[in-house]
């Protein structure tokens, strides 16, 4: 269901839905054993969000439903609304319409998301007060940090879809991060990823066994070209 929320004026119109459906939640925690390399190459390549998107602190991981949220440019309004309609482990991901170059998120709503057990938030954009988040230990991944304030104007969606990059995706797509970058998997391919990924680790380990053995790289990929004199 969406609901249409009015801020100052009818110009700064917000859109909202509450509804959508959601991964299975084992599903969500099989995802959690891989890497965002792997579940990227086991979706097919695909789902990979800009690599600018980094985590505040190299052992920060998310790995969670996605609720999507489009900002306005320098206003962060939307996302002190999305942090009361997500739900325990759910993922912010936030499209600030290009603006990077501002400090949408800091402590106070970083505290926010912790009262309500959120699992982190994935911003293309920037955020502030990066040494107390890592402290709090709340997982952020962010284009970088700036001490740029925001306005409260409000305007923009949440639970729409967004795109970040050529990602497009949709509320209840799964998000997974490490200190590697972001990957988006839609919804209905999670299963199958999962179970890609799972066969991808399987035959990395069996190489590895083969490189202990003396095999190179060239020789079990099969790229062991005969070398022609020039």
């Amino acid at each position: 269901m969406g609901t249409v929320l009015m801020a100052k004026g009818e110009e700064h119109k917000m859109f909202m839905k509450t509804e959508f459906e959601r991964p299975d939640a084992n599903d969500i925690r099989q995802a959690a054993r891989f890497s965002s390399a792997t579940l990227h190459e086991a979706s097919g390549k695909k789902g990979a969000l800009p690599s600018e998107i980094k985590p505040l602190s190299a052992d920060m991981t998310v790995c969670g439903t996605v609720i999507t949220v489009s900002s306005p440019p320098g206003d962060n309004i939307m996302l002190h609304h999305a942090i009361t309609v997500a739900e325990p482990g759910d993922i912010l991901v936030v499209d600030v319409s290009g603006a990077h170059k501002a400090g949408y998120w800091g402590d106070i709503l970083t505290h926010a998301a912790l009262y309500r057990k959120l699992g982190g938030l994935v911003i293309d954009g920037c955020v502030r007060d990066g040494n107390e988040i890592i402290q709090l230990g709340f997982p952020v991944f962010s284009r970088g940090l700036c001490i740029r304030g925001t306005t409260k104007k409000g305007g923009g969606l949440i639970n729409y879809p967004i795109q970040l990059g050529d990602v497009r995706m949709m509320p209840g797509d799964l998000v997974v991060g490490d200190a590697d970058g972001v990957v988006v998997i839609p919804r209905k391919e999670i299963r199958q990823t999962i179970e890609r990924a799972s066969a991808r680790e399987e035959e990395e380990a069996r190489i590895r066994e083969e490189l202990k053995k003396g095999k190179t790289t060239l020789e079990l990929y099969g790229w062991d070209v005969p070398h022609r004199e020039l």
